[in-house]
């Protein structure tokens, strides 16, 4: 078993109570020395991180180390994206790295949008797959009714309210004539292990999954392609904040703004973070030593005024 299957799911347990436990945002507190010291910003912040999500707890990581050089006060706090979603809509989290627009989250963005501001996009190649083991027989999503059997009749997939779940649901099964297999929800740590007691077993396997994301570079896996485009064409990864964020924090809003990141520069990240023996304890060495290694690019995330 990976390592990082352990971790996966003490986060996903922990995170489970993350909004029973977070923290009011919108405290100010006394500026430290550092960048926010010199501007109107508030300093405590806090940041909501999808369980299972790799891309963002990535950046998440990467801007609490960025902010607190800064002289900002950065807590993460875990929990799923529903509960993320209305955790920063509510005020109980400032912003979140990983909102998936147009589709993946729009129901979130219509359920609280009122009380949400997009900062914008900082990556644009985000996709939803179906993808299976290097050596499955097949190459397609409408070759998986006919195959069914040596998948052993399963769709493996990640959490319930995920928006995955939903395209998967709503779109791919009925277009693809999947009704006649079991469509399995628990959570994104939970699909993770399937796939990796499949990949060790040498078994084949069908799993509901994304790009960017680790799992491309830890297992021999393949999308399958999705001839009608039930999955939809690329997304964007956007920075969603509470309403009032901009006022409170208007010198990270404009970083925020500005911030691009392309896959190739987030997949060595990920790949540091989480192809690697590392636990979460891990992380803030991994990425400050991924920092050092990437210098220019980090000093030009706070260069904007």
């Amino acid at each position: 078993m990976h390592k990082r299957f352990i971790r996966a799911t003490a986060v996903a347990a922990v995170g489970a109570l993350a909004l029973a436990g977070c923290s009011s945002s919108g405290d100010e507190a006394e500026a430290p020395e550092g960048d926010a010291a010199s501007t109107s910003d508030q300093t405590d912040l806090t940041i909501g991180v999808f369980n299972g999500w790799p891309e963002g707890e990535a950046v998440s990581y990467l801007w609490e180390a960025i902010l607190e050089e800064q002289g900002y006060d950065v807590e993460l706090e875990y929990a799923d994206a529903g509960p993320v979603f209305a955790g920063v809509a509510g005020g109980d989290y400032d912003v979140t790295l990983d909102g998936w627009l147009p589709m993946t989250h729009a129901d979130y963005m219509t359920e609280f949008g009122d009380d949400l501001v997009d900062l914008g996009s900082w990556n644009d190649d985000a996709v939803l797959t179906l993808a299976v083991n290097e050596d499955a027989p097949i190459t397609s999503i409408e070759e998986l009714a006919d195959n069914a059997d040596a998948f052993g009749n399963r769709i493996v997939g990640i959490e319930p309210g995920a928006g995955l779940t939903g395209a998967t649901q709503d779109s791919v099964i009925p277009t693809y004539g999947l009704e006649g297999m079991e469509f399995v929800t628990s959570s994104t740590p939970a699909m993770l292990a399937e796939l990796s007691g499949a990949i060790d077993a040498g078994e084949n396997i069908v799993v509901t999954l994304w790009r960017p994301h680790w799992a491309y570079d830890e297992f021999p896996i393949r999308d399958l392609e999705d001839p009608e485009g039930t999955l939809g064409a690329a997304e964007g990864i956007h920075s969603i904040a509470r309403t009032g964020f901009e006022e409170d924090f208007p010198q990270l809003t404009a970083w925020l703004q500005a911030f691009e990141m392309d896959s190739e520069l987030l997949f060595s990240l990920e790949n540091a973070m989480f192809n690697s023996d590392a636990t979460q304890s891990d992380y803030p060495e991994v990425v400050a030593t991924w920092i050092s290694e990437n210098q220019e690019y980090v000093d030009s995330l706070t260069a904007t005024e």
